[in-house]
């Protein structure tokens, strides 16, 4: 077979891999790779690449970017900032009918400021108002789906390890794709307050109103915002200045929180130890999917599929927001099965040289692959987010979430929209940056 026939049927291999024999994966990747390399060129070339691809990645200084962030959005976890950040959102939101999703909604959106990560926004917020949102008589279906798309933010707001990988893939600016996040993210965030709102008045005993506290009440913010907010401006605003890059802002930014922990005396040892642990389960599952595409990459490379794909759609002159359109939709139906990094890794390097030919932002691209995996994650058949959410609350059904997180797919698509038709909203804090950026 001829090496384009090769990358196609090894790619072919790589789904069935996944989908069918139900393989980890980076494995998946690594394996369909290696034989894809095998038959393309030969031996010598698949041992040069699988010998030295996972020593260079796990030695590669950009890379360490991951465990930084990963290790402050654990941090950030164990040190209660999500439960201090929901405390102050409800006081200033809680009052108004539909006000504790609300302020859920916002509340994850200043979580995923120091996390990155959607599964674990949305596991951790579940844990903290799940419970409050029931002693005030919120419906399940409401609470579990705001829920389900607020804990979505974390990875469009940066430091989204979904803009990390994004980044390394295509060689993008990862600063510039952190600020690229962030308008978007408040859009998203405030489009959900924004249908909660419409859900209410449709149906009032989905969120009824708690009482309004003082204003005296409603200024005592908790020592956990507080943090929030110093980490935010070190780690986003360090990197707009040009005073980090974002491998540096992800050192300072675990630094400080360790910091900022101890001396709010929120971290104990025990908790200490626990997000050391968790930083390396997370950080080593996301290696191992970082050097598997790697290694599938080349392959692709090599069976030249990606630019035959550019050839054909240049030789049928297809407008290009119809290819825009129809590679968003692609990466919505995977993200119903797979999760946002392993999407990233299989789809990336396919997709990517097309929407660079047609001459789209690769930030913009960005922005808009970030949202359209999002969607999925909060959708049937196989939610990941949801299905987190629903082992954490086993006594609400599936179905039950997934009717509850449709709305906000709706939103997420009217999103999209806005976001294709006015790119400046999500380029703009990126061309504003210092060069260093």
């Amino acid at each position: 077979m001829e090496p384009l026939s090769l990358g196609i049927f090894f790619t072919v291999i790589l789904l069935c891999l996944i989908l069918l024999v139900k393989m980890p994966i980076g494995f998946a990747m690594a394996l369909a790779g290696a034989m894809g390399i095998y038959f393309i060129a030969g031996t010598n070339v698949l041992f040069n690449i699988v010998s030295h691809t996972p020593f260079t990645t796990a030695s590669n200084y950009v890379f360490t970017v991951i465990p930084m962030f990963v290790l402050m959005g654990w941090l950030a976890a164990e040190a209660g900032i999500s439960t201090d950040l929901f405390i102050a959102m409800n006081k200033w939101l809680g009052w108004m009918r539909g006000g504790l999703a609300m302020a859920v909604s916002m509340a994850c959106a200043g979580f995923s400021a120091v996390c990155g990560c959607s599964i674990t926004t949305a596991v951790t917020m579940t844990a903290i108002a799940l419970p409050e949102m029931r002693k005030h008589g919120y419906s399940d279906q409401l609470s579990t789906g705001i829920l389900c798309a607020g804990g979505n933010l974390g990875f469009l707001i940066p430091p989204s390890i979904g803009f990390i990988i994004f980044g390394i893939i295509t060689e993008t600016s990862i600063g510039h794709l952190f600020m690229a996040g962030i308008i978007p993210g408040i859009i998203l965030a405030l489009l959900f307050c924004v249908t909660i709102y419409i859900i209410c008045r449709i149906d009032p005993k989905a969120g009824p109103a708690s009482p309004r506290l003082a204003l005296r009440e409603m200024l005592k913010i908790p020592v956990g915002a507080w943090l929030m907010f110093a980490l935010v401006i070190i780690v986003l605003g360090g990197i707009y200045a040009g005073i980090f890059t974002p491998t540096e802002a992800g050192g300072a930014g675990a630094f400080a929180t360790l910091v900022f922990g101890l001396a709010a005396r929120r971290l104990p040892w025990n908790r200490f130890v626990s997000a050391l642990v968790n930083t390396v389960k997370t950080s080593g599952m996301i290696f191992i999917l970082i050097i598997g595409a790697i290694i599938f990459s080349s392959m692709l490379a090599l069976s030249t599929l990606p630019f035959a794909i550019v050839d054909i759609i240049e030789a049928f002159a297809v407008n290009r927001y119809i290819v825009l359109v129809i590679i968003l939709v692609v990466y919505i139906i995977l993200g119903f099965f797979l999760d946002i990094m392993s999407i990233l890794l299989i789809l990336l390097p396919v997709t990517f040289p097309v929407t660079k030919a047609l001459g789209f932002d690769p930030v913009l691209i960005g922005v808009l692959t970030i949202i359209t995996v999002l969607m999925g994650q909060i959708s049937p058949p196989v939610g990941i987010v949801v299905y987190s959410v629903s082992g954490i609350v086993r006594d609400v059904p599936v179905m039950t979430i997934f009717r509850g997180a449709f709305p906000y797919f709706i939103v997420m698509a009217i999103s999209l929209v806005i976001f294709i038709a006015f790119p400046q909203i999500s380029l703009l804090l990126p061309n504003l940056m210092t060069p260093a950026g």
